[in-house]
């Protein structure tokens, strides 16, 4: 039954990110049109293909999250235990990087410069936050299996699948 309230709120939490990030960017994409702004039709296929990719990353980052970490993809209700598997072996942000990627496909396939430009600016308050506030929480949190782990996994670049993780 704990597993069932967790995809519930999982669900309810991600559409409402997916609905807030997209309202904001629909309304961003009204500065192309009034700056004469747009992309060459060639970037639609692309940025579909980044934003189901971003997508299937935000999905299995979320299963990661309700069946090993019992917790939701949420910052207000985050994981309860450390999560160190599936994406998050190569990579240490593999969800705000799925999130990313599909807000960046979607400035590409909706041929948005403003869409991507929000993207970028996005980037850029992620990274501040996970410097300035993510990452001293979660070493805080789960002490020196976590700082084992931020020397282990980059940051915003995936690591070899071949390079094994230190135990826990």
């Amino acid at each position: 039954m704990k597993t069932l309230f967790l995809v519930l709120r999982s669900v309810i939490y991600m559409t409402g990110f997916l609905l807030f990030f997209a309202w904001i960017a629909l309304r961003v994409r009204t500065l192309d049109q009034r700056f004469g702004l747009s992309l060459p039709v060639a970037v639609e296929i692309p940025g579909a293909i980044l934003m189901v990719l971003g997508a299937i990353l935000g999905l299995a980052c979320a299963g990661v999250f309700i069946s090993q970490g019992r917790g939701t993809p949420a910052i207000f209700d985050a994981p309860r235990a450390f999560v160190a598997i599936g994406p998050y072996q190569y990579v240490r942000n593999p969800m705000y990087i799925g999130g990313l990627a599909l807000l960046f496909g979607f400035g590409l396939y909706e041929r948005s410069v403003s869409i991507l430009f929000l993207a970028l600016l996005c980037f850029l308050l992620v990274h501040l936050f996970v410097i300035f506030h993510e990452e001293p929480t979660l070493a805080r949190k789960f002490g020196s299996s976590y700082q084992e782990y931020l020397r282990a996994v980059r940051r915003w670049i995936p690591r070899s699948p071949n390079r094994p993780l230190p135990p826990p």
